[in-house]
């Protein structure tokens, strides 16, 4: 497995923080200083995760998330996304682009290095794929073997997590999810974020898949529940 973590970061002395900190936990920092070069080592090297911040020059943040989710080489790389930008609607549209975490600074270090810990071994041990290879509901259809979502035959693109969202309400039809659980489930029991993460992508999917809404139900002051209703 690829050990390169790829930090995008214009402050040197932040960047050079992080990889003292990323090369003593046996990984190799390789450092990006501008959104464009950010992307170029993201297509080139393929590193296992990438820390992003968002006020870069030359391309900011949010421009190298959607050209890094719009690349088929690189829309399954996880990406935690480090900035000073604090407001929910900040972090809300980092986690609606694909970021897997969002962590604002000043930041502690060591925690950083355990929610990267935490990504990784998401990515190096994920389960085998286990059930049927296609769920069919509807004009809805996954092929869990080529990793694809259609609807009314039409190919639609989805982050990785919003395919493992969608894969578990089929999977789990008629039963009450609570948002604890799918983040459990879907982000591991190490996750470091906050419930609210369920319901921005449960919001993604919803938009990419219109004809999904009436069959997720948000059950109050619980979660959630795909229904065949």
């Amino acid at each position: 497995m690829n050990k390169d973590i790829l930090v995008i970061e214009d402050d040197k002395d932040i960047a050079n923080l992080i990889s003292h900190y990323i090369n003593q936990e046996g990984f190799l920092a390789v450092t990006a200083a501008d959104g464009e070069e950010g992307l170029w080592q993201a297509k080139t090297r393929l590193p296992s995760l990438i820390i992003l911040d968002l006020m870069l020059p030359r391309k900011n943040g949010y421009e190298v998330m959607r050209e890094l989710k719009n690349n088929a080489e690189t829309r399954e790389i996880p990406v935690i996304i480090l900035t000073a930008r604090s407001d929910e609607v900040d972090k809300v549209l980092g986690l609606e682009l694909g970021a897997d975490d969002y962590i604002t600074k000043p930041f502690s270090p060591r925690e950083l290095i355990a929610r990267v810990k935490a990504v990784m071994r998401r990515t190096e041990h994920e389960p085998p794929k286990t059930g049927k290879a296609k769920i069919v509901f509807d004009k809805l259809e996954i092929d869990d073997i080529k990793h694809e979502v259609k609807n009314d035959g039409k190919l639609i693109t989805l982050t990785s997590k919003e395919y493992q969202l969608l894969k578990y309400f089929l999977e789990h039809k008629g039963i009450a999810l609570s948002r604890d659980t799918l983040l459990q489930e879907i982000w591991g029991y190490n996750y470091f974020g906050t419930t609210r993460t369920v319901d921005v992508h449960i919001s993604r999917l919803r938009k990419k898949l219109p004809n999904l809404n009436r069959h997720i139900q948000n059950i109050k002051d619980i979660g959630y529940k795909f229904t065949d209703e």
